[in-house]
């Protein structure tokens, strides 16, 4: 198999590709832009290619978030928009990462929130989408989020997440809690939860 072949495969297994993914098969990163000149390869942003046919899918930013920013979990509005809760539509991507990571230099609007400990490890969900794993908080974990920043996206979203996690039983009220207690939001949103159970 040809080098080329060789990044070819790579590229349509994990769907984005860096230059680190072709240097640890022992392909020179040269190839990329070869194969970008032959139209084989696009250079989606800095340091990400993929198949010049690979389809844009709804997830596409989250996708080359995801590989620019390993440690990155997406939140809030992210994450409530992936799974389909409430009727919020980001307009900057929200993500998650821990208190010592460097700021990273991204081509899309991002709003970065630092935690630590388990406000940061608990509740951690992959999914795969054309080959990128994505880290996105679960539904209960994304509630209690919701109601921590509840300053930076508004009380009405809160209520909002948590009222439609629990009509569409996408978390029970024993996650919620272990979610609020994990986040230190118990008190704040138990009379939310009385309410609504």
């Amino acid at each position: 198999m040809t080098r080329t072949e060789q990044i070819l495969k790579l590229a349509d297994q994990r769907g984005i590709i860096r230059p680190r993914d072709v240097e640890a098969a022992g392909i020179p990163r040269a190839y990329l832009s070869i194969l970008c000149k032959s139209g084989q390869l696009e250079r989606r942003s800095r340091g990400l290619y993929a198949r010049i046919d690979a389809p844009i899918t709804q997830n596409y930013e989250l996708e080359e978030v995801a590989k620019r920013i390993p440690s990155a979990v997406f939140c809030l509005l992210s994450a409530l928009s992936f799974h389909n809760i409430g009727t919020q539509s980001p307009h900057v991507i929200w993500i998650s990462v821990p208190k010592s990571t460097w700021k990273p230099t991204v081509e899309y609007p991002l709003n970065l929130t630092y935690v630590t400990g388990t406000a940061y490890s608990f509740g951690i969900q992959e999914h795969i989408e054309n080959g990128v794993p994505l880290k996105v908080y679960s539904p209960a974990k994304t509630v209690a989020d919701c109601f921590k920043f509840r300053n930076k996206i508004g009380m009405d979203v809160a209520l909002e997440a948590l009222k439609e996690v629990w009509r569409d039983r996408k978390a029970t009220a024993d996650e919620l809690v272990e979610a609020a207690k994990a986040c230190r939001m118990y008190n704040v949103m138990r009379p939310y939860m009385e309410a609504i159970v």
